[in-house]
């Protein structure tokens, strides 16, 4: 047998990897023997899939406890100070420190799956239970669990973040069900199109619509025109703060009005409720596929679990377990052996019966439902198996592995991706799938091989001062974004009950700390952290709390964890700003603030920038902010990259100049 190199585009559906970059297909060979084909691909492309598994999982299972305190992926001498039961049933469990009343340095997030362990230093001791995070306070963490643990909880206790080696293995599986979909399938087309190997199509012949949203700007009107016209593959590029949920709202209104059935999904169970909230109002027969631990309480009612509970093969279904209960209280009063033989094949039957009412109810709710909404890797359900959709539409594309979009991609024949690849990507794990192109989205993937082809870009935006925006607009976007008149002037000292002061006053404020001798340093765990810089960040943030901005309204973000655990322990020591968020940049992605104070930690005589030079991630800084954007750095260190100088002189230019010696501190 002679081998043959393959284009991406004759072998697009293997190669997908996602793992492997496109620029590399050619050194892909097959074998015309049947069966062989598709198999040194797929294992070179699991391979990298399994790269990513052992970076985020193999951890879990022989690190020491060292590693997993630097890794701050466990917290211990926790307490459990409260148990409440709620979400269908799950068990809800709150963690408090033993000692001191903030947290130890960590990683956890909302949705994570954690272990509850005994607070032995002993990597061998057994699990009391394991579930997922539920709600997270600097104070506390709350844990929903399917069961209460039956021992452990007078003690003192550990949380273990593990990774969730489910997520990895449907991946992988899609990326199989990928391979035999190339011929066949729903997904045949778009397939085709995503890899290059068929032009994409736009039908517009006779194309309008009446929005739901009378206020839709003229980009936003044109990208759902766009959107609803595409005959496999469209893209909606939103750059921060121009209303792409909104876009995407108005998208699947449309969609259900001329009778598609519709998945929608994105990377993050938050991103999905938002949805789900936003389209509630409507009242489209909709239902959120999850775990209801990981859904926001203003959707529970949307969720399946609670809908299956309405229907009337439900209902039925609770008729027979209570018949069953009644039989197994006789069966265990009985003692004939031929009535207790009869009495378990009755319960048999009945069970059988049970499920299949059960399957029925999520069958009929699933099959009603105009819109399904679920997370990437949650569109893999067993429920979904024998269901395919009109359209598929993702939001968050941009921050979702190319290999979870396929999950969802290829249970529909159109689909409508939604995001914006000039902010943070995913992040990655495995160095070694990195650099194979594991971290590469399809969103950006799409977009380098089509561009405007597909493409339609959201141009009014509607949070930020166009001081703060022009900045992102002419780094990023062509220049091309406008502030809404709405915002586009709007100051700090506008909202309600805020003093007009030298605080709230300027829209960009830069502090400088250059010749301060404010020097960062390394924690224990090897972050980076700057504690004067710290002091100065909570200084100007009690300043707008003392003209009056609410706490609530002030954002300190920060790209180092240790900067953050620093800045909460100075803040518990200012009443006043109890109710600021402290996040790092990655964190604070797709969420906004009046006022937002960045601490960029790097100062040192070497003058390096370690990834503050990552552009996205300072794109993704400055526009969190609304009305008031504050740079605390040292602008010696950073003008030392091309990049963070055009920053500090955009800052410079265009708003007010502060020392740290105006803090407090001398040279």
């Amino acid at each position: 047998m002679t081998p043959e190199k393959l284009s991406a585009a004759s072998f697009a559906g293997v190669i997908c990897s996602v793992a492997i970059l496109p620029s590399v297909a050619s050194h892909f060979i097959y074998f015309s023997s049947p069966g062989l084909v598709l198999l040194w691909p797929r294992r070179r492309s699991l391979h990298v899939c399994e790269a990513e598994i052992s970076s985020s999982i193999g951890l879990s299972s022989t690190r020491t406890v060292d590693t997993s305190q630097r890794r701050d992926s466990t917290i211990y001498n926790l307490k459990c100070s409260d148990a409440q039961v709620g979400l269908m049933g799950k068990t809800l469990l709150e963690f408090q420190p033993k000692i001191g009343d903030v947290l130890s340095a960590h990683k956890f997030s909302l949705h994570d799956v954690v272990i509850l362990k005994t607070n032995k230093v002993d990597q061998r001791s057994c699990s009391l239970g394991q579930g997922v995070v539920y709600s997270l306070k600097d104070s506390s963490i709350t844990v929903a669990f399917d069961e209460i643990p039956e021992d452990g909880l007078n003690s003192l206790m550990r949380l273990e973040k593990v990774a969730n080696e489910v997520t990895y293995r449907r991946m992988k599986d899609a990326l199989v069900q990928l391979s035999k979909r190339i011929q066949s399938g729903p997904a045949v087309d778009m397939i085709s199109v995503l890899f290059g190997e068929k032009p994409p199509m736009f039908f517009t012949k006779n194309m309008h619509f009446a929005p739901f949203n009378e206020n839709l700007d003229h980009s936003q009107r044109d990208a759902v025109l766009r959107a609803l016209s595409c005959g496999s593959v469209f893209m909606l590029h939103g750059p921060p703060g121009t209303g792409k949920t909104t876009t995407i709202l108005e998208i699947v209104l449309q969609e259900v009005k001329r009778g598609s059935k519709i998945l929608a999904c994105a990377a993050s169970n938050i991103a999905v409720d938002n949805i789900v909230e936003r389209l509630y109002p409507y009242r489209v027969k909709l239902v959120r596929l999850g775990h209801p631990a990981r859904l926001l309480p203003q959707v529970l009612e949307s969720a399946l679990d609670a809908q299956v509970l309405r229907t009337d093969n439900s209902s039925l279904a609770n008729d027979i377990r209570k018949e069953m209960k009644v039989l197994n209280g006789k069966m265990f009063k009985c003692k004939d052996r031929n009535t207790i033989r009869e009495i378990r094949k009755e319960l048999k039957a009945l069970a059988r019966e049970e499920r299949r009412r059960q399957q029925l109810s999520v069958m009929d709710v699933l099959k009603n439902a105009d819109v399904v909404l679920t997370t990437l890797v949650g569109a893999s359900s067993r429920k979904l198996e024998t269901i395919y959709f009109d359209v598929v539409i993702i939001d968050e594309a941009a921050q979702a592995l190319e290999v979870e979009c396929w999950i969802a991609l290829l249970k529909g024949s159109r689909c409508i991706l939604s995001g914006d690849h000039l902010q943070l990507p995913p992040t990655i794990q495995s160095v070694e799938a990195a650099k194979k192109g594991f971290g590469r989205t399809l969103f950006e993937r799409v977009a380098d091989l089509y561009g405007e082809k597909v493409m339609s870009m959201l141009t009014v935006q509607y949070r930020m001062h166009k001081l703060i925006m022009d900045w992102s607009s002419k780094e990023f976007y062509s220049g091309k974004i406008q502030a809404h008149a709405n915002v586009g002037n709007h100051m700090l000292y506008d909202l309600q009950d805020v003093n007009r002061t030298s605080s709230t006053e300027p829209t960009l404020i830069l502090v400088d700390i250059a010749g301060y001798d404010i020097e960062e340093k390394k924690d224990e765990e090897g972050s980076t952290m700057n504690e004067g810089e710290a002091l100065i960040a909570i200084s100007h943030a009690l300043r707008l709390a003392e003209s009056g901005v609410r706490a609530s309204d002030i954002g300190i973000i920060t790209p180092y964890s240790a900067q953050v655990n620093y800045l909460k322990v100075i803040r518990g020591k200012e009443a006043k700003l109890k109710d600021i968020e402290i996040c790092t940049v990655d964190g604070f992605q797709g969420r906004e603030k009046e006022a937002i104070i960045i601490s960029m930690v790097r100062s040192n005589p070497r003058k390096e920038v370690g990834f503050l030079s990552d552009q996205r991630r300072m794109n993704v800084a400055i526009t969190r902010a609304r009305r008031q954007c504050c740079l605390v750095c040292d602008t010696e260190t950073a003008s030392t990259d091309s990049f963070l100088r055009g920053l500090v002189e955009y800052f410079q230019e265009h708003g007010e100049y502060f020392s740290a010696s105006e803090y407090g501190y001398q040279t």
